[in-house]
């Protein structure tokens, strides 16, 4: 069945996994885009096939609205993806409001059935519920959204000293932001996955506590581990050959958990 460009505009092949292997579907950071992943998946490569997203609003969609809302993106990215999705064990793995977006991305696939996760991998981000540690970004204005972006230290110094490129990035950040702090999370006991979850987290990222990690273990019937890696927020920018590591230990012979 031929793939539609309303589906296929979604995602970024960087990588094909050999036929024992498995899908390793990809969300970005909050103004982010699917090339943010394309380091990862030489260091996964050949076993690991990564799938990255492509959020409107950037790269080559740049000329497409950024959504705002976390729950349509949910939709949205799942019916795409289980138009493409290949025939393959799947493991989803999201940083930060990536990390979210995987996770109602995998509820969505469990409900539906067919294309269920082997595992959901959570990087730099908190359990849904757990309050956050700085205040809403999203309806502030642009210098003091720069000021986190400088802090955070998760987007390039030579973008921020651009004003071109600075223009461009601030309302689709801003509209990353707005999706992640307006969601609203599942009541108790409700969106529980049952793939086992693995949590990343930095240990100097202020954003992520440690009872904000183990919370994720709420939300499935699955094991649930947390792995530190020395950094803050954006420790797999620093880290990234210890993350594939710890990747591929969590899905090497997942398809038979």
């Amino acid at each position: 069945m031929a793939v539609s460009h309303a589906a296929s505009r979604w995602f970024r092949r960087f990588s094909t996994e050999t036929e024992d292997g498995m899908t390793l579907l990809c969300f970005p950071h909050a103004g982010g885009a699917a090339s943010t992943h394309f380091p990862m998946s030489k260091l996964l490569a050949p076993r690991i096939g990564v799938c990255a997203v492509q959020y409107p609003g950037r790269q080559d969609r740049r000329s497409e609205p950024p959504l705002d809302d976390l729950t349509e993106l949910a939709d949205r990215i799942t019916e795409a993806f289980t138009e493409v999705a290949p025939n393959r064990p799947l493991a989803l793995f999201g940083h930060s409001m990536g990390g979210l977006l995987a996770y109602e991305v995998a509820r969505r696939l469990e409900t539906a059935g067919r294309l269920r996760p082997v595992r959901l991998i959570v990087s730099g981000r908190r359990a849904p519920g757990h309050a956050g540690t700085r205040p809403n970004l999203h309806d502030q204005d642009d210098a003091t959204i720069l000021t986190e972006l400088r802090r955070s230290n998760g987007t390039d110094a030579a973008v921020l000293a651009d004003d071109d490129l600075v223009r461009m990035l601030l309302p689709t950040l801003r509209s990353d932001y707005k999706a992640v702090e307006c969601y609203v999370a599942p009541a108790p006991g409700e969106g529980v996955l049952s793939c086992p979850v693995s949590v990343f987290t930095g240990t100097e990222d202020t954003h992520v506590t440690r009872e904000g990690a183990e919370g994720w273990a709420a939300f499935t019937t699955g094991s649930c581990d947390v792995a530190s890696f020395p950094g803050g927020h954006f420790f797999l920018n620093e880290r990234r050959e210890a993350v594939a590591s710890a990747l591929a230990a969590r899905l090497d012979g997942a398809n038979g958990e």
